[in-house]
């Protein structure tokens, strides 16, 4: 399946769960929230959580500064 991973057009297994395509993308250390399609997505969720084709992915950490 193709998503969008914030802008960026990746493939990937279907049925993958979205905790999955984070891994394999190698960034859930950094990943705090993660939205499908402008839907926030609970961190709880995401092994159960499985993204369609075209769906797009938003996945965001947060930085501290002042």
């Amino acid at each position: 399946m193709k998503v969008t991973v914030n802008g960026e057009t990746k493939e990937f297994e279907s049925g993958m769960s979205l905790q999955d395509i984070i891994e394999k993308l190698g960034i859930e250390e950094k990943v705090m929230a993660a939205a499908v399609n402008m839907e926030v997505v609970k961190k709880r969720e995401w092994q159960r959580f499985s993204p369609k084709d075209g769906d797009k992915i938003e996945l965001l950490h947060f930085v501290g500064g002042g």
